[in-house]
């Protein structure tokens, strides 16, 4: 299948530091130029929404202007170094089309984005042979990174690719003062069009200005606006011969031009495919626009034995049951603060601001301050911060959990995304090293993790540990989960079931050993397990739903068996399986062991990610097979 946008009609452009201005011809090619490249990220941004992968539209689009500018002075001098540094991953669509036009993939790649296998990730992973000179990790974590690659190519300038949600990051005021203190020769370009994933900076952040900001800094810096191809143009260049660190501030509606997510949050995701449909249409890209109508090949729906087929989400979920309990209370504002990390939608938080507007607060993209808050909050007996954002970034607060525990402060926190699946953004948003946070000294410490089952058991779970004191993680994965079924079809966790702290659970018995697992594992073992029933192989399978504590009893229960399997998709380095085999040796219990977790680099795409990792139903099976002998 043929890329249906034309991409030969790309004119690239050279750029000398001594020309300040476009001639007509340069300009009238850089617009086509700028027309075409955010025609294709619309249609295979859209493309990908239609298989269900998303895709992040906005961003990639707002920023073409600047970065074809900056890939002209690339061109045309060896003084600035050639590669897109970008800060803000989710925009890594441009990095493929970029990838693509200067010769290093071909355009029918971009049919393929964020499917697995086929190396267009959800943000830039390093693979220079494909045409992505650097990863981007996490948003507002690059620019660091790109001091001491200007340090190391001291001669050059580099550029680096910003916005103002990734500038909320704390990590950019460190790298600025280093930049300017080491007058190092780097242009950021930073794409201000006043969106993030659940607002508008001048809205929920008065006070935030990149100019005043980075300037404070020392930077010299320039603002225009984006869309005035002469003024960005010669802001670009200024910012590129000025001795040291220097910024243009860009500003424009996000994704400008574009019906429908011009100017709003949902602008920063995939863009709806009825309206990639209707601006395609619109532009005469009618092939692209037909291949959007055309629907993908469902998937094959996976039934699992011993669970529902009906699913939830216990990431939502959360908000859901969290509000309910705030409702039930006299005056949640003098007992409870709600600090979103502007990823509400995200870790159900939105339902809490909906419901209960009065606890909550917007603290924008600083995850670092925002447990801080929400510790000191919670520092007083009685009273309690919440606290939410992805699994994956739980690594950047593990500091500020340790202040928090010093502080004797009462702590819910709610980390989604945990584990491998569904994540289409790979590797940089694994959820995998959640036993971080158990990091306190043994002496009173209070520290729990939880990973309930299903939705039945989260609820039974925040019902019961929310008034606790301590630090207690509640994490949840970005996939849906199925309910949990009992041996005579109903369901486990539902009436009935009362959640015991600190103990484990027996989902079936079983003679011939068992499986410890927890999370959206439970499931699949659970499958595994009934299908060995079925072969007369006798196994047992045990909830962990509070993964850092000992259940002397059934551990005891365990050991004595003939063998124990632990399933995680946490990392094999750093999860329960390297704890659970050394508990078992420390109490005298040598059942046949092994463990089974994430341990390599994702491939894109979102069911594909645990069998890729080794832990499909299959893989577990297998291992059983293996160690019963």
């Amino acid at each position: 299948m043929n890329f249906p946008i034309d991409l030969s009609a790309y004119q690239p452009l050279r750029f000398p530091l001594t020309q300040n201005t476009l001639d007509a011809e340069q300009k009238a090619t850089l617009l086509r130029n700028i027309s075409l490249v955010r025609d294709s990220i619309v249609f295979f941004t859209a493309l990908a929404n239609t298989k269900g992968l998303g895709g992040h539209t906005g961003g990639a689009y707002d920023i073409v202007p600047e970065l074809l500018i900056a890939d002209g002075f690339m061109k045309g001098n060896e003084s600035c170094f050639p590669v897109y540094f970008d800060e803000a991953g989710h925009r890594v669509a441009i990095q493929y089309i970029m990838a693509v036009l200067n010769g290093y993939k071909k355009p029918e790649a971009l049919l393929h984005y964020r499917e697995f296998q086929q190396g267009l990730y959800g943000h830039p992973e390093r693979d220079e042979a494909e045409g992505i000179f650097f990863s981007s990790g996490r948003l507002g974590h690059l620019w660091s990174h790109v001091n001491g690659v200007a340090e190391a190519n001291s001669g050059k300038t580099v550029f680096m690719f910003g916005s103002d949600g990734s500038q909320q990051e704390g990590d950019d005021a460190e790298a600025a003062r280093y930049a300017v203190a080491r007058n190092l020769n780097i242009t950021l370009l930073l794409d201000d069009n006043n969106v993030t994933i659940a607002g508008h900076p001048t809205e929920y952040m008065r006070g935030y200005d990149l100019v005043q900001t980075l300037a404070g800094h020392g930077l010299a810096v320039d603002a225009c606006d984006g869309e005035d191809i002469d003024a960005l143009f010669a802001s670009i260049r200024q910012a590129i011969i000025t001795d040291g660190p220097a910024a243009v501030v860009i500003r424009r509606k996000m994704a400008v031009g574009v019906a429908g997510i011009e100017g709003l949050p949902k602008g920063h995701d995939v863009i709806p495919v009825n309206l990639a449909i209707d601006y395609l249409t619109a532009k005469g890209h009618t092939e692209a626009a037909a291949m959007l109508e055309r629907k993908p090949e469902k998937a094959v729906k996976t039934e699992f034995l011993g669970s529902s087929p009906e699913q939830a989400k216990n990431r939502d979920e959360f908000g859901k049951i969290i509000s309910e309990i705030l409702q039930g209370m006299a005056n949640p504002t003098e007992r409870v603060l709600v600090i979103d990390s502007d990823l509400e939608g995200s870790c159900g938080l939105h339902h809490i601001r909906k419901n209960c507007p009065s606890v909550y607060v917007h603290g924008g993209i600083m995850e670092r301050n925002n447990f801080s808050v929400a510790a000191g909050f919670g520092s007083v007996s009685g009273r309690q911060g919440i606290f939410g954002t992805f699994a994956a970034f739980q690594e950047m607060v593990i500091s500020e959990i340790t202040m928090a525990r010093l502080n004797q402060a009462n702590v819910l926190a709610h980390f989604s995304h945990s584990g491998v699946d569904d994540m289409a953004d790979n590797t940089c948003h694994f959820g995998i090293n959640n036993f971080f946070a158990d990091n306190g000294l043994a002496e009173h410490d209070r520290t729990r993790l939880y990973f309930p089952a299903d939705a039945l058991q989260l609820k039974a779970v925040l019902t019961n540990i929310f008034d606790d004191p301590g630090l207690r993680f509640v994490f949840s994965t970005r996939s849906g989960t199925p309910f949990i079924l009992d041996e005579q079809g109903e369901r486990f966790f539902g009436e009935g079931y009362t959640f015991r702290p600190d103990t484990d659970e027996v989902i079936r018995e079983g003679k011939d050993g068992y499986i410890i697992a927890y999370g959206e594992m439970l499931y699949r073992c659970l499958h595994v397990v009934e299908l060995l029933k079925k072969e007369g192989i006798n196994l047992g399978l045990i909830n962990k739903p509070v993964l850092n504590v000992v259940d002397e009893a059934m551990l005891a229960k365990v050991g004595a068996s003939p063998m124990v399997l632990v399933v995680e998709t946490q990392n094999s380095k750093t999860g329960l399986g390297i704890r659970y085999g050394s508990w078992l040796l420390e109490r005298g219990y040598a059942p046949r062991y092994g463990y089974m977790g994430t341990w390599k680099d994702g491939m894109g795409g979102l069911s594909e990610q645990i069998p890729y990792q080794g832990l499909g139903t299959d893989a577990i099976r297998e291992k059983v097979q293996q160690l019963l002998g």
